[in-house]
C-alpha cells in the first residue's frame, strides 16, 4: 500500500461523520495524515457568480467544519482541507492515486445544492487507485466495545493486495480474522432443484486446504493473529453478507469486471447490503480481480 495519507470524503451528514471517525481511526493507527474532500457545483443551469459564490461559501463552511472536527477529536497531527467543484466521485477517485485508502459513509444528503458522498461510494470503490473502506452500519463507528472479527471473502482471484490489507487491518486493531470462501452450488435452469453432491463434505475440506495453504505465508508473517478459515456452501453474496452481520470489517477484492470497468456484483452488492464497513481492495492496478 502507497502513500501515508488518508482521504475522506465529508458532506456534513451523519454518514460522512462515520466515515470521518473511521478515517481519524486508521490515521492514527497507520500514523497517516488525513485529507477531509468535500466536492460542490451548481446544480441549478445559468446563474451569475454572486449566486455561485454564495454555494461555495456554504461549501467552504461545511469541509471546514469537517475538518475542525477532525483536528479537535484526534491525535492527527496534519489535517488537510480539500475543496472541489465539480464531480465528489471524479476527486476522490483523483486523490486515491496518493493515498493510502479512501473513507466514504454509506449515504449521503439529498439535497441537490450538496455533494452527496455516499451515493458515489460505488463509483469511487470501482475507480480507486487506493483500498476504499465504505463505512456502513448503524450508530457510532467503531460500533461496538468488543468487534467482530475483520472478514476476508477469499476466492482463487482475489489479489494478495486484498489479503495484506486484511492481515494489516487485523493486526493494527488486534482483531481476529475469519477467511471466508463461498463454495457456490448453483440450481439447474427453472429452478428445477437436484439432491447435493454426495461428496460435499470432501469438497468443503479440500477448497479449505487450498485456503490454508495460500494462507500460510501470511500467518507466518503475522503470527499473532488468530486465523479462522470457513468454507461455507452458498453464493458468495449471501455468505459475504451474512457474516457481515458479526464483522468489525469486511474485506473484498475489486472485482472490475462488470461493464465498463465497474464493480462486480458481489463486490458492489457488498458495497450496497453488507451490515458493516466494507474495504474493497484493487489488486495493484484498478483491473485487478477480485471475490
Amino acid at each position: 500500500m502507497t502513500g501515508s495519507r488518508v482521504v475522506v470524503g465529508y458532506d456534513g451528514s451523519d454518514f460522512s461523520m462515520q466515515a470521518l471517525d473511521w478515517a481519524l481511526d486508521e490515521c492514527e493507527l497507520r500514523h497517516a495524515q488525513l485529507t477531509v474532500a468535500h466536492a460542490w457545483s451548481w446544480p441549478y443551469g445559468e446563474a451569475s457568480e454572486e449566486a455561485k459564490l454564495h454555494l461555495r461559501k456554504a461549501a467552504e463552511h461545511v469541509l471546514q467544519h469537517g475538518a475542525d472536527c477532525a483536528r479537535s477529536s484526534s491525535a492527527v497531527g496534519d489535517v488537510v482541507a480539500d475543496l472541489y467543484e465539480g464531480s465528489a466521485a471524479e476527486r476522490l477517485v483523483e486523490l486515491s492515486a496518493g493515498a493510502r485508502l479512501v473513507v466514504v459513509g454509506s449515504r449521503g444528503l439529498g439535497a441537490p445544492a450538496r455533494s452527496v458522498v455516499g451515493s458515489v461510494a460505488g463509483h469511487v470503490a470501482a475507480g480507486a487507485r487506493a483500498p476504499v473502506v465504505v463505512v456502513r452500519g448503524p450508530g457510532p463507528i467503531p460500533a461496538e466495545a468488543e468487534p467482530g472479527p475483520i472478514v476476508l471473502g477469499l476466492a482463487s482471484a482475489t489479489p494478495e493486495d486484498a489479503v495484506e490489507f486484511a492481515f494489516a487491518e487485523a493486526a493494527l486493531r488486534g482483531l481476529r480474522l475469519t477467511a471466508l470462501h463461498a463454495v457456490d452450488l448453483r440450481e439447474p435452469e427453472w429452478g428445477m432443484k437436484v439432491a447435493p453432491p454426495p461428496c460435499l463434505d470432501q469438497l468443503a475440506e479440500a477448497v479449505r486446504a487450498r485456503m490454508d495453504d495460500r494462507l500460510a505465508a501470511w500467518r507466518d508473517r503475522h503470527p499473532a493473529i488468530h486465523v479462522e478459515i470457513r468454507t461455507v456452501i452458498a453464493s458468495a453474496r449471501d455468505a459475504l453478507r451474512t457474516a457481515s452481520g458479526g464483522a468489525a470489517l469486511l474485506v473484498v477484492g475489486a472485482d472490475r469486471t462488470g461493464p465498463g470497468g465497474q464493480l462486480g456484483t458481489v463486490a458492489r452488492a457488498m458495497t450496497e447490503t453488507a451490515l458493516c464497513p466494507v474495504a474493497v481492495v484493487p489488486a495493484g492496478r484498478p483491473s485487478g480481480k477480485g471475490i
